[in-house]
């Protein structure tokens, strides 16, 4: 959409009918309101509609809508890709919204979208329970289960969207619609794993699972001169292991002076991290192989609070840090693919970034391909390339060695992707019909009927069949 400036009378009744705060630029806190947790966004939206409920949200769209606005929908905003900010356009803030309520009799909650995972662990612990979220307990609720979902307990109870009941949203035309398996079926068979793409959504209902209060984690970490060999212990362990075990590898410098001995902080290493869906007893048996690897040059496993778990990894991805990621599913961990995985740890530029394989299988590949959008429950693994860093100066670098990396491993995969782990989205329509394959046809028929002008299109796009495909403003050239 073209900028365009909004007459001052048409914001002033905007402000009078909404509740929330409408953030103006030039505003005291218009700096703080657009930042987001990932350093390399700096966009500037014209307007920072932050809402308080349903109504609001209603009051945004339609306002959006109506004066031809671009559009980005900010929940936790923590979505690498910087996708909850635009330039020029309104930002549907719903990160006021974040209420959590827990019926334990179901047992279900139901969660606000501004709701972070540590709202959610907040409330649910209370009653023994939880419903698989991100590994990083500052991770928005939104963006994670819209995109799929990938959580410590995986394996055994699946994607964060496989536990979902029912999902409210506001569409492009400012309907407030429900979507569950009894209501506006193909509405709810598109938002498990196709993003935000039909609206904005408001509110989730989850299933929840018998969780903690405390639980079976390991995290051990070995030199890195002998990778190739840890990885091919990991492989034969995973092979083997219950899907009450959910496991990743993450492989880099990963300096910490406070975790490791002097002589290994600047070392290459591997790491590998996990978690029990059970009793603590069975779980340290079944993630002590993990740990007999070799000589670890540090093991911090053992007994955590659930809530602590979800917490381990949040200093290691600060706010306002420079991140660019990128993934692909992998076909498995073959001798090549070990090799390269190896190659390109030693080669990263900052040593703060990591190449990590997520364990998948179990109870995510259960669940029948074609009953969500999701897809990647074919792949036994996935490939997470993380470029962190501190310094734009650097940005070149880092985002070319992700790019490499990934060109290089697709040698190994279907070229499908998670599309949580997107980089800045680039690949358009060209990536998303790789990574929705015979899907796409199908969610692009979903976007025709909910959004056909493409309102929502500052994420993960299906372009609808009627629309022209915009980049959202979305680049590295920030």
């Amino acid at each position: 959409m073209e900028r365009h400036t909004i007459p001052g009378e048409k914001i002033e009744r905007f402000d009078a009918g909404f509740h929330g705060d409408l953030i103006r630029a030039g505003d005291a806190d218009y700096d703080g309101a657009r930042a987001i947790w990932n350093g390399m966004v700096d966009k500037r939206p014209a307007l920072i509609a932050r809402c308080r409920g349903v109504a609001d949200v209603i009051t945004a769209v339609n306002f959006a809508r109506e004066n031809e606005l671009g559009v980005a929908v900010r929940g936790g905003g923590h979505n690498v890709a910087g996708t909850a900010v635009c330039d020029d356009g309104l930002v549907i803030d719903l990160s006021e919204m974040r209420s959590v309520r827990v019926d334990p009799d179901t047992p279900t909650a139901w969660v606000q979208a501004g709701a972070t995972w540590a709202d959610v662990d907040h409330e649910t612990q209370a009653f023994g329970l939880a419903t698989p979220g991100g590994l990083v307990s500052e991770t928005g609720v939104a963006g994670l289960t819209l995109g799929g979902g990938l959580s410590h307990f995986r394996c055994k109870y699946g994607l964060t969207c496989d536990n979902l009941v029912s999902v409210d949203l506001v569409t492009a035309d400012g309907d407030y619609l429900t979507a569950s398996e009894d209501e506006r079926e193909e509405l709810f068979w598109g938002l498990r794993g196709g993003g935000g793409n039909f609206g904005v959504v408001t509110g989730f209902e989850f299933d929840l699972h018998t969780v903690g209060p405390e639980v079976a984690m390991c995290l051990v970490f070995y030199s890195g001169d002998r990778m190739a060999e840890r990885l091919r212990a990991y492989r034969e362990y995973v092979a083997s292991a219950p899907e009450e075990v959910s496991t990743l590898t993450l492989s880099g410098v990963m300096p910490d002076a406070e975790l490791f001995p002097a002589d290994a902080v600047d070392e290459t290493k591997i790491a590998i991290a996990g978690c029990y869906a059970g009793s603590i007893a069975d779980g340290e048996r079944a993630l002590m192989p993990l740990r007999e690897f070799g000589e670890p040059i540090a093991d911090f496993s053992g007994t955590m609070p659930y809530v602590e778990l979800q917490r381990l990894f949040d200093e290691d991805y600060p706010d306002g840090m420079r991140y660019y990621w990128k993934s692909l599913y992998l076909d498995g961990l073959s001798e090549s693919a070990i090799d390269r995985i190896t190659y390109w740890t030693g080669v990263a530029p900052s040593p703060l970034s990591t190449v990590d394989v997520w364990q998948l299988g179990g109870a995510i590949e259960q669940v029948d391909a074609e009953d969500s959008a999701f897809v990647g429950r074919h792949a036994p693994f996935l490939l997470g390339v993380e470029a962190n860093w501190e310094r734009p100066e650097n940005d070149d670098a880092n985002v070319e060695w992700v790019r490499d990396c990934l060109e290089d491993m697709r040698q190994f995969s279907d070229g499908s992707v998670y599309l949580n782990f997107p980089g800045f989205l680039e690949g358009g329509e060209d990536m998303m019909r790789t990574t929705f394959g015979s899907k796409y046809d199908r969610l692009v028929a979903l976007k025709d009927r909910y959004d056909p002008t493409n309102l929502f299109s500052r994420n993960q796009n299906i372009t609808p069949s009627g629309a022209v495909q915009t980049d959202g403003g979305d680049s590295t050239d920030e």
